[in-house]
């Protein structure tokens, strides 16, 4: 009886396997020897598919990109851009949330990559298409990113230990219940991030009011007392 076939080594099975190793023991453990192992290849093998590591890590970075829901950007889509930005936002942090580790990379921006460049370009092309001027859309990507990577680079409830006699009242009085967080770490975490994203759309709204649509809302830089 013939031995089966090992299935053919392809990109796609590099990068699922790659991003399989950086979900579950981060960035440094993917490696050209490690991932051609768990393949069972042999190294070089690799290099015809990718030139190195680095080239590696981009491509599962923009797999993780292309997780992110975009169809709010779509034409025939309803939702105003405040409402569009929330909702992609939101989906943009769940894909960094499943795959925290390769933030990292994620967060350098899309250089070349197809997917990550499709994010930026529907992300632009709809503040452009609401009336933003193209300079203030760019500066909306790159806030939007600012703010949703940042989010998904580390916990701050995870940041506090789960040991009560670690914020002694006497030093820290307002720290009593810190101790609580560790376990409240997702409520604690998505809510600030959709408190943080409520602020940052009702800014822009207003920003817009006042610089695109025509509206009487001052701009509190210009007054004069």
């Amino acid at each position: 009886m013939a031995r089966p076939r090992k299935p053919l080594l392809s990109r796609d099975r590099i990068v699922e396997a790659a991003g399989a190793l950086v979900d579950t023991e981060g960035l440094d453990s993917v490696s050209t020897r490690r991932l051609a192992a768990v393949l069972g290849v042999s190294g070089p093998s690799l290099y015809n598919h990718f030139r190195n590591k680095d080239e590696i890590l981009d491509a599962v970075a923009d797999a993780v990109s292309a997780q992110v829901d975009l169809s709010m950007f779509e034409a025939s889509d309803p939702r105003d851009w405040p409402a569009a930005l929330h909702d992609w936002a939101v989906s943009y942090r769940a894909a960094l949330a499943a795959h925290p580790h390769i933030v990292p990379v994620l967060a350098q921006g899309p250089g070349r990559r197809p997917a990550g460049l499709r994010v930026a370009d529907a992300v632009f092309g709809a503040m452009v298409s609401a009336g933003w001027p193209p300079a203030q859309a760019t500066y909306i990507g790159a806030l939007m990113r600012y703010f949703i990577t940042g989010s998904a680079l580390g916990s701050f409830a995870r940041g506090f230990v789960d040991d009560e006699t670690a914020y002694d009242p006497a030093d820290y009085p307002h720290l009593g219940q810190a101790h609580l967080l560790a376990d409240r770490r997702q409520q604690v975490d998505e809510g600030a991030f959709e408190t943080g994203l409520r602020a940052l759309l009702d800014g822009l709204v207003l920003q817009y009011e006042r610089t695109v649509a025509g509206g009487t809302v001052p701009d509190p830089r210009t007054r004069d007392d």
